[in-house]
């Protein structure tokens, strides 16, 4: 055994190093000490390749930084005439070096406002390459710097019970997958959208009254403007969660939300979602003006009637299934105490009843499938 691991581990020991007379090569002398560059190019080239990494996620930190902060700096005024407390007394809030947040709050109609940025991991080459190598595969993967502003309305808002959304048809498969909202809506096109949008509304009548222009706003103008269209993923109007729920909320736990997600614009033209962003406010004021027919808000009413029951019938039976598993769980575990306290002789005859009985189990399977 002894013999066995000195050969393990003299295999796995590299060979001593060995000088040779001979070196027709640049050298550096210091009293006893010589420094030979050309016995070191394995490590000369590790030592560069390192010092790459170092300055991509270097220059990745600060790209991400400067674009951040010029979009920050340059909305910051628009916050200010907005809210009464436009940022936190932090300031913008980074988490890492692609995750950043600013919370404003402080404004009639408007509980707070989350601005939230996710970057793309500019200092990190690994991920980068990860990232380039999935898109090769999946043509409809597309990464790219996320801005979403998340305006949470106040509880006492008159806005109506709703969800719907204007998407960028790169967006749908996406957005319907990640926000179990939008799962109450349909999808259709609009004649006074740019092909480039969709519709993702419960009924039509919600969408003819947020695209009916007012004297000083109108969204179908905006969304079809080039310039916001450049930047623009989604606009959407949800009173539900974007995650399904394990149980009904109750009405207290409701929130309502108005949600513009954008592409963040580059560091030299942030100044180009200054409308867009602007605009919302708007928006949100128009929002408590809806005047939606009855017959539309029965129907809505109707349809989470429905799923808070559906939600509700759910969460009984998962609770049901898991109570039998705690039961059946119980009993096994009792079996296993009771058999532990008999003698060797029973323990053994017992397994082997279980082992012809599992035997038997499975031979009837087979029949069954033949």
């Amino acid at each position: 055994m002894a013999s066995l691991l000195v050969k393990v581990v003299s295999s796995l020991t590299p060979p001593p190093f060995t000088q040779g007379e001979e070196y027709d090569g640049w050298q550096y002398k210091w009293k006893f000490l010589v420094f030979r560059p050309a016995l070191f190019q394995t490590q000369a080239y590790l030592l560069v390749g390192l010092l790459a990494y170092v300055a991509i996620a270097l220059y990745g930190k600060y790209t991400n930084q400067k674009k951040v902060n010029a979009w920050f700096t340059a909305h910051l005024p628009t916050l200010e005439a907005q809210f009464s407390k436009p940022t936190t007394a932090s300031g913008l809030i980074s988490d890492g070096y692609t995750d950043f947040f600013n919370f404003s709050t402080g404004r009639r109609g408007i509980a707070s406002l989350h601005t939230i940025f996710t970057l793309r991991p500019r200092q990190d080459l690994l991920q980068l390459i990860y990232q380039f190598a999935w898109q090769m595969y999946d043509l409809r993967y597309n990464p790219y710097d996320e801005l979403v502003l998340d305006f949470k309305l106040t509880p006492d808002s008159a806005v109506p019970d709703c969800v719907w959304a204007v998407v960028s048809k790169e967006e749908l498969v996406t957005i319907r997958n990640s926000r179990w909202d939008l799962t109450f809506t349909r999808t259709s096109d609009h004649a006074s959208l740019p092909p480039s949008l969709s519709v993702m509304t419960e009924f039509a009548d919600v969408t003819d009254n947020l695209f009916k222009p007012t004297d000083k706003f109108s969204l179908t103008k905006l969304l079809s403007d080039p310039v916001n269209l450049k930047y623009f993923r989604s606009l959407s109007v949800t009173d539900q969660p974007r995650e399904r729920p394990p149980v009904p909320l109750a009405s207290h736990e409701r929130e309502k939300h108005v949600i513009l997600c954008l592409s963040a614009p580059p560091a030299s033209n942030v100044w180009e979602t200054i409308p867009l962003v602007t605009a919302m406010f708007a928006f949100v004021d128009n929002l408590s003006k809806l005047n939606l027919r009855p017959e539309t808000k029965n129907k809505m009413r109707k349809v989470r009637e429905d799923v808070d029951k559906e939600i509700r019938e759910e969460a009984v039976k998962e609770k049901r299934e898991e109570a039998a598993e705690d039961k059946k769980a119980a009993k096994r575990k009792a079996e296993q105490d009771r058999v532990s306290r008999l003698s060797a002789a029973e323990q053994k005859k017992i397994l082997e009843r279980d082992r012809k009985r599992a035997i038997k189990k499975s031979q009837g399977k087979v029949v069954r499938k033949a």
